[in-house]
């Protein structure tokens, strides 16, 4: 994995830890304060996206969209032999499940900010950010959360950058109950070891990761 990669993981999955945010589908809700743009009188509404019945996404993404938001998570938290990145653990099918249920709201802003990003990138790249290499992605995600992509308007490049990240997390360290976090892939990769139903004494004054199977998840408990 080039260093540029591992550096990213790194930072992201620190900030998860030192959130706290692996306990909770609630982290950090950055989005939560982005609300709808009100539209003016006439306006017509967004369009309705076409949906697909591919695995990972459907609820709400249609099939660009979905590509845009699986490759754009993906350079958040790239994956590698034996570390889970965000395909890995269904960031997407996290993402999408959640606006079209929890995150409703903020479909508008997604379906702008994902035309604003296409946008973008076919000025600066010719091409829409699914297909751009995995190097120019990553500038094109750069200028995004420094401010300096051109052409958005609401919501900004920043603001835009800021909710992705925010759900991407999510996605990764969420109970699986809520679509991401496949196969606890996160929790794995932090050692967190869910809502076990008992510790030891041993784990209790350990100071290593928790690795102990197995990991114990909201849907578990409910069948209990």
């Amino acid at each position: 994995m080039p260093k540029h990669d591992e550096g990213r993981r790194a930072f992201l999955v620190g900030a998860a830890v030192g959130a706290g945010a692996v306990a909770s589908a609630g982290l950090l809700r950055e989005a939560h304060g982005q609300r709808q743009e009100p539209q003016t009188a006439g306006a017509a509404p967004a369009a309705t996206h076409a949906h697909s019945g591919a695995p990972g996404h459907g609820a709400f993404f249609n099939n660009e969209d979905g590509a845009t938001i699986a490759a754009f998570t993906e350079r958040l938290v790239p994956g590698a032999p034996g570390k889970p990145g965000a395909r890995d653990a269904g960031v997407l099918n996290y993402i999408d499940l959640a606006l079209s249920g929890a995150y409703a709201d903020l479909q508008y802003f997604y379906r702008r900010g994902l035309a604003s990003l296409d946008a973008y990138c076919r000025r600066e790249h010719k091409e829409p950010f699914r297909q751009l290499p995995a190097t120019q992605q990553d500038e094109v995600i750069a200028a995004l959360e420094q401010g300096k992509a051109a052409g958005f308007t609401w919501p900004s490049a920043q603001a835009f950058f800021n909710t992705v990240r925010t759900h991407t997390m999510e996605g990764m360290f969420a109970d699986p109950i809520y679509g991401g976090n496949k196969d606890f892939a996160g929790w794995r990769l932090v050692g967190f070891p869910g809502a076990q139903f008992a510790y030891t004494k041993e784990d209790m004054e350990s100071k290593e990761a928790f690795t102990r199977l197995p990991i114990v998840g909201l849907q578990a408990q409910a069948r209990g």
